[in-house]
């Protein structure tokens, strides 16, 4: 019977040690799916509401956006930043001719080489009061290339707004949201910050207004900042669904209260900061 004893208390010993085991290689790869899932880049973002405590406001006055009773604060009013991605283009113009008509500003992430194409259309995107940003000159994965690459297409898409609207991008969206701290740390020394985006369309796979409205609509939040394509689709002749969905976002956004801001506005009284990533 002793022996008989032992053997349980071994088999319990043992059965204790395989479920700790199996537990433990669930919680690593519940730990890794979380972490992918939370974006593979490893990124560390700062909040708009977390900008807003982390610079005085001395001199910040003037970001704030202008509404029909002076200027937004974004700590009290509930405020959205609409962005474009990949412009100009074709289809530039009437993204602007609907932001005139519902007096919004957005955040153009440009391509340098487009800045270049398009420079009229460039031009007017920043006299109506848009903030002009940079998507790098032509839209390489920046994870994908050299530290000297990633500095030359950030140099260069940053270079072509200041020459053709003579406005300085100090903020870059890396092309896919893809970045590193390799990119942070160019960003860093060039006095420039990243931002990435809360809700999207996925407006790249499909020219549908409805299901374009119906995604940002169902992810937009107080303080978000929303990810458009200012492009065009060879697929289908050059239509853009984003066109056509976009007086419906914006005039179900402000009915549900929303003030419309660009980036740096969304930000003020804080001043974005080189090396941080915004989300």
């Amino acid at each position: 019977m002793p022996h008989l004893a032992s053997t349980i208390r071994a088999a319990r010993r043992n059965a204790a040690t395989a479920l700790h085991s199996r537990r433990s290689v669930v919680a690593v790869v519940a730990a890794a799916l979380a972490l992918g899932l939370s974006g593979c880049n490893g990124y560390q973002a700062t909040s708009p509401a977390t900008a807003r405590k982390q610079t005085p406001a001395t001199g910040a006055a003037a970001a704030f956006a202008q509404g029909p009773n002076g200027p937004v604060d974004c700590r009290r009013a509930k405020c959205v930043a609409i962005t474009f991605d990949t412009g100009p283009s074709i289809r530039t113009p009437q993204i602007l001719s609907i932001l005139r008509t519902y007096h919004v500003h957005a955040t153009f992430f440009t391509i340098g080489q487009n800045v270049m194409k398009y420079p009229a259309t460039a031009k007017a995107m920043a006299a109506q009061g848009n903030e002009m940003e940079t998507l790098t000159w032509d839209h390489q994965i920046l994870t994908s290339i050299s530290k000297d690459d990633v500095r030359k297409e950030i140099v260069q898409g940053r270079a072509a707004v200041k020459q053709v609207t003579g406005e300085v991008p100090g903020l870059l969206r890396p092309p896919q949201g893809r970045t590193s701290d390799a990119i942070t740390a160019v960003c860093r020394d060039l006095g420039m910050a990243e931002v990435e985006w809360t809700a999207t369309a996925s407006d790249f796979e499909t020219t549908d207004p409805a299901l374009i409205t119906q995604r940002i609509l169902g992810q937009t939040k107080p303080d978000g900042i929303i990810l458009l394509h200012d492009h065009v689709d060879p697929t289908n002749h050059g239509y853009n669904g984003t066109v056509a969905a976009l007086p419906g976002i914006i005039s179900a956004l402000q009915a549900k209260g929303y003030t419309f801001v660009t980036v740096s506005q969304l930000l003020a009284p804080g001043k974005p900061q080189p090396g941080l990533v915004y989300k």
